[in-house]
């Protein structure tokens, strides 16, 4: 039994997703590195290791409460509140977070010239402070605050500042960790919690990602497609691919006549696209193939 075939056991919801692709080798995936050049798609598996967590099991479950809606958030102050609650003690972890083996492996391929560079559905940031130089990111970034009003950029950590001044007793509840910053907390009244304004028109505030049922800006996905021109593999990296704007670069990349390759603990929305899959850890795989490239 294939190590993908044993995830649709063990996930029934998996049985949803299109039979598992072929189950290949690190060394078939070096073999395309060597020979061509690949573009990758990276989703929160590959910062799972640097202790983000992510929001799907390996069978693409929900495991916790699902995110902010972006309607939710424009329409709704108390949704508001209840997000910088949650965000004011789910910040501190992403911010510490530090790139782990899998994001240092992309920047050195890059720098060999297997990669031509990254699209990310990450937002925190990993991939550049690993030294990769040539990344979207494809849903934003959350070491950033936007104003919906005046268009004001701001850094998250100024805006963390103003968020412990207006609530310092949020300093003493403990909260788990959640994923993209977030953190669970139940059982407080969060119409206390007080959110301030932007600093230039007082206008409402949102980090700067793409929130879920938000659209990609089109530049933005323009310039990610621009990247798959000058490759001829498409490598999935700890995504599940259930939203679309990652799996469009599968779809796309298949119009195109590249090759689709994953690598990652669980399936994917893609299976029947893939080449073949490689069921591993991702840190461990993207290490392995920058090992194995000559120096």
């Amino acid at each position: 039994m294939s190590a993908a075939t044993a995830l649709r056991t063990r996930f029934p919801a998996a049985a949803r997703m299109p039979p598992p692709a072929r189950e290949g080798g690190s060394g078939e995936l070096a073999g395309l590195l060597r020979s061509g050049r690949a573009v990758v798609l990276t989703g929160a598996g590959c910062s799972t290791g640097s202790g983000i967590p992510d929001y799907r099991d390996a069978g693409g479950r929900w495991k916790g409460r699902q995110p902010m809606q972006y309607q939710q958030f424009l329409r709704s102050a108390a949704g508001r509140r209840r997000y910088w609650a949650r965000s004011l003690l789910g910040w501190p972890r992403v911010a510490a977070a530090t790139p782990n083996a899998g994001h240092r492996a992309l920047a050195s391929l890059e720098a060999y010239g297997a990669v031509t560079g990254v699209i990310t559905q990450n937002v925190d940031g990993l991939h550049g402070r690993a030294g990769s130089r040539v990344v979207v990111d494809l849903h934003g970034r959350l070491d950033r605050v936007e104003c919906l009003d005046c268009g004001a950029m701001g850094e998250r950590d100024a805006f963390q500042e103003r968020l412990w001044i207006a609530n310092p007793q949020w300093g003493r509840l403990a909260a788990g960790d959640a994923p993209d910053g977030d953190a669970d907390l139940d059982g407080v009244d969060y119409d206390r919690f007080r959110v301030p304004g932007c600093g230039r028109c007082g206008g409402v505030l949102k980090p700067a990602v793409v929130f879920f049922g938000e659209g990609v800006p089109r530049p933005r996905v323009d310039r990610a497609m621009g990247l798959m021109q000058a490759a001829d593999t498409l490598l999935v990296a700890g995504s599940s691919l259930m939203v679309w704007s990652g799996y469009r670069f599968v779809r796309a990349a298949r119009e195109r006549g590249m090759r689709v390759v994953a690598v990652g603990l669980g399936l994917t929305r893609g299976e029947a696209e893939l080449d073949f899959r490689v069921t591993d850890d991702c840190a461990t795989v993207l290490a392995g193939l920058a090992d194995a490239l000559p120096a």
